[in-house]
């Protein structure tokens, strides 16, 4: 090549090998994983996150921290998709994963500074893992999923979420109430569950509604505001004066043809609300507009009737009314409609919202949260929909396990014990991923105001002696004792998917040697 250089990447390229590049995605991912640590257990802290126009968040979910945050490192943004996952599969332990995940991170650093290869690591790391699912088995509740167990598994993930140890029993009841409603046979229909927050009371004031509700207002003031026994239509179209497709012009030369003109127009408007009524509709829900004449004519008949209904609000009262949706007033039949025990519209503050409950309704539910500002309210969705997807995954997903770490406890203990059965370095390997399991009762322990040192040691020993022991909450501090006396359960499921997922995190990071960015 005559001695000239030959370059393959362009000349903006950025590329960082070997150490460097394992050190520099090592750190990024514990640096994501931090930032959710403090947040972990019934005594976890809350962030407040501010985003560029002002807008604030304020919440301990690990899953809107980490989405919420402006990451741009991928190796870190790998660690926000392990709280994605987690969120997507079951609904809860995002930041049981992400920390997980960053100290497996943290323990293979101090592998590959000892010379063991990325691939022992990530062979070890796999090991591990399966010993770790064969301890959740083993640990596993083989006890009947009544409604106190799941009440207990409910509590458990909201505690510390901003509920209250107070509300977060009475809303346990809620939730399980809400999960019992729509099981079947073939499993819980989570979809058919919808949690719905409104400002202006305090938690304690959540209600179970045996329906939907939608933030719609009656179209005229003359309209009944509660209906009962009520015969519901869905109508997907506008109730007004028919535009012609195109252009053309009328000529009046009389008084007479006015007024024939002007009633062709009031037969027209006045034919929708007499075909409704003849058709034994009671409520409509109209996704386009009504005419100010036809929703006096309606109101008249006594029919109540919304519009501008959003697509998603109208396939939920479709859905749960049992009412089809309808393009044109002309097709209207019975079967086409749907029924409701009760419809009733109640005012909060300035805004309106229509309740749809009972009959075919209760098919879903709602879950009215309150909350005394905005910003509690959004949190408290944000825990009643984990505790939803918890009692959830309990019921369709594998059973319950003792929380409070006393799961991690004995899934680090089976692991040291089946690593002695492994050969060569993959046993470091092995034994550093039980010493990673043991940052989620060290964090519990810390963030509950204990030495974690010396938690983790009675922890340890406890075990061994008595059984599954953990960090139970007291007070403003902590004390070792076994959570299923003290009901802190969780699914089994949110186990599994925080060991799997943490685990490929891991290994795919840590056998990075190599990273080409261009700009």
């Amino acid at each position: 090549m005559g001695g000239q250089p030959m370059f393959i990447l362009a000349e903006d390229t950025q590329r960082t090998r070997g150490q460097d590049a394992q050190s520099s995605n090592i750190q990024a991912g514990k640096a994501v994983s931090e930032a959710v640590r403090t947040t972990l257990g019934p005594r976890g802290m809350d962030k407040m996150l501010v985003s560029d126009s002002g807008d604030v968040v304020i919440t301990n979910d690990g899953a809107t921290i980490l989405n919420k945050m402006d990451i741009e490192h991928p190796a870190a943004q790998m660690i926000v998709e392990v709280a994605d996952s987690q969120e997507e599969e079951v609904g809860d332990g995002t930041t049981t994963a992400s920390v997980l995940a960053g100290q497996l991170l943290v323990q293979a650093e101090d592998l590959l500074e000892d010379d063991v290869h990325p691939t022992t690591i990530v062979e070890g790391y796999n090991e591990a893992a399966q010993l770790a699912l064969e301890a959740i088995e083993d640990v596993t509740l083989d006890e009947e999923l009544d409604d106190d167990l799941l009440e207990s598994v409910a509590e458990s993930s909201m505690t510390g979420k901003g509920t209250g140890d107070i509300e977060a029993d009475a809303l346990a009841e809620t939730i399980v109430a809400a999960v019992q409603q729509v099981r079947t046979d073939s499993g819980v229909d989570r979809d058919s569950i919808t949690v719905r927050t409104q400002t202006g009371a305090s938690s304690s004031a959540t209600e179970l509604v045996q329906g939907v509700i939608v933030d719609e207002e009656p179209v005229h003031d003359d309209m009944p505001r509660s209906v009962e026994d009520a015969t519901v239509a869905v109508l997907d179209l506008d109730l007004e004066i028919r535009e012609s497709n195109i252009d053309a012009e009328y000529d009046i030369t009389s008084v007479d043809q006015l007024e024939a003109a002007i009633e062709a127009e009031e037969g027209e408007l006045r034919s929708y609300a007499e075909k409704v009524a003849d058709a034994g509709v009671d409520v409509a829900f109209v996704t386009g507009d009504i005419e100010d004449r036809v929703a006096s004519y309606l109101a008249k008949q006594d029919i109540l009737a919304f519009e501008s209904v959003g697509d998603s609000d109208a396939k939920s009262i479709a859905k749960a009314t049992g009412a089809k949706t309808i393009g044109s007033v002309d097709d209207l039949e019975s079967d086409d409609l749907g029924r409701a025990d009760h419809i009733r519209v109640e005012k909060f503050g300035d805004d309106e919202l229509a309740f749809v409950e009972g009959g075919a309704a209760a098919e879903s539910v709602t879950v009215f949260a309150r909350g005394g500002t905005e910003h509690v309210a959004d949190e408290l969705e944000r825990a009643l929909n984990d505790a939803l997807d918890v009692v959830t995954a309990a019921l369709d997903k594998g059973g319950v396990v003792p929380g409070a770490g006393g799961t991690e406890i004995a899934i680090a203990d089976h692991i040291r014990q089946g690593s002695a059965g492994i050969e060569g370095r993959k046993q470091l390997a092995v034994e550093a991923f039980a010493d990673a399991i043991d940052i989620i009762p060290r964090t519990l322990a810390e963030n509950t105001g204990m030495d974690p040192i010396d938690a983790l040691v009675d922890l340890r020993s406890r075990h061994d002696n008595e059984g599954i022991a953990g960090i139970i909450s007291h007070g403003q501090t902590g004390e070792i004792g076994d959570p299923v006396e003290h009901g802190v359960l969780d699914p089994a499921a949110v186990k599994r998917e925080a060991i799997e997922s943490a685990t490929e995190a891991a290994t795919m990071i840590a056998r990075i040697d190599d990273v080409i960015a261009s700009n």
